[in-house]
């Protein structure tokens, strides 16, 4: 059996419909609650009716289930080890037990610091003409020290960053600086509210004494008091890797390498402590052995995210590649994949099918034309995914031969 192929929805609003998602080959989806605040709990009722919209034609056409939760989100009181944790905490724990009553058995979530994925360029354009997510570091820098203006943030950038990120803002029109701004402030994936830069700076203002160990140590916290509830309703929780996998805006990262991986495992040494495998994420920095990080935490990793990123000739510059070119060597990495399924296979331990999904896909064809959410366009992700697909059935039959 090959991977379980997903795709994200993002819910009744998502552009992309259910249909799409199963005329792409896909027979489960992937997506969250949205609309239920930050920190709440997930009731019953709620996922019983996200679940009874994902499945409402299932009796006509080709089934869809609701495999996996991207996003059930960490409350960011949590993240700063408050007080109020503790709260927050139990209300996540009822919110695992409640989709566990639902049928649902993965839950991704991250522990990035105010902000999820960072990129400034939405609409990058590729030599064919589709339109691909990038990340420039100057960008970033023209952002931190002219738009936001952080303090302390001249420390962060080299003087020949610093003094091109200036030269460019001089140059730079209101239109341009207003769509960097909203580029890097954007919100939750599913969202199209950006923060106000007051609203930001305060936040980022909140982490002023809270550095890498701290922050550390409240995600071990977090997941030794969330892990034995998940383990004893039979929930598998997998942690996103930092996107981009370094520190920004002066707040740490944590879960950007493979030690920082290890050392989260071994903090909450339970199969429900897994992994959210993203090769895009992990893929950006070139010390991370993907394939190997698959040998190695095979057994915790509950969810895959495939998709490639290409290092440009600045390597603090990358954008959104390919599915099957970039940086990633994904033959590699989709037979570590098939390999760790297999061997689940033999033992009886563990979900044989890894729930997987495309990606980041690129803006092309008719959905040029159209409003959808970045890097979440429906034909881009078809696209990956059948390169994807096309590959592990090739990978699994030369394996048999």
């Amino acid at each position: 059996m090959g991977m379980l192929q997903t795709m994200r929805w993002f819910g009744p609003h998502d552009p992309v419909s259910l249909m799409d998602i199963r005329q792409a080959g896909c027979n489960a989806v992937v997506t969250a609650l949205h609309q239920i605040p930050v920190g709440d709990v997930w009731a019953i009722a709620e996922i019983e009716k996200r679940k009874q919209l994902i499945e409402a034609d299932n009796g006509r056409y080709s089934p869809l289930h609701w495999a996996v939760v991207e996003s059930l989100p960490v409350h960011e009181d949590i993240k700063k080890g408050r007080p109020t944790r503790a709260q927050y905490i139990e209300n996540y724990k009822e919110s695992l037990r409640n989709l566990a009553a639902g049928g649902i058995t993965t839950v991704c979530y991250n522990f990035m610091p105010v902000l999820d994925w960072s990129r400034t360029n939405l609409n990058y354009e590729m030599p064919d003409g589709s339109l691909a997510l990038r990340f420039v570091w100057e960008d970033f820098a023209v952002f931190d020290l002219c738009i936001l203006k952080r303090p302390g943030a001249e420390a962060d950038y080299e003087p020949a960053v610093r003094e091109a990120a200036r030269r460019k803002f001089s140059q730079m029109t209101p239109e341009e600086i207003a769509t960097l701004t909203n580029t890097v402030l954007l919100g939750l994936p599913g969202s199209e509210e950006a923060f106000t830069l007051s609203t930001f700076q305060g936040l980022l203002n909140e982490y002023a004494t809270i550095r890498d160990r701290q922050l550390r140590d409240n995600l071990y916290y977090f997941i030794r008091e969330v892990a034995p509830v998940a383990e004893s309703v039979g929930i598998n929780l997998c942690i996103h890797p930092d996107d981009p996998p370094k520190p920004l805006l002066g707040l740490p990262r944590v879960v950007s390498t493979e030690a920082d991986l290890a050392e989260l495992m071994s903090a909450c040494d339970s199969t429900a402590n897994g992994i959210t495998f993203c090769t895009g994420s992990l893929g950006i920095r070139p010390d991370n052995d993907l394939p190997g990080i698959v040998r190695r935490f095979g057994n915790r990793i509950h969810f895959i995210h495939l998709r490639t990123t290409k290092r440009e000739e600045n390597p603090l510059n990358f954008h959104e590649a390919d599915h099957l070119a970039g940086d990633v060597d994904m033959y590699a990495v989709i037979r570590e994949i098939v390999l760790e399924q297999n061997r689940r296979a033999q033992t009886g331990v563990g979900v044989t099918a890894i729930p997987m999904r495309p990606d980041h896909g690129h803006q092309m064809l008719d959905d040029l034309h159209k409003k959808t959410y970045p890097g979440y366009s429906a034909i881009g992700r078809l696209r990956g995914l059948a390169e994807l697909r096309g590959l592990e059935l090739g990978i699994v039959r030369s394996l048999e031969g």
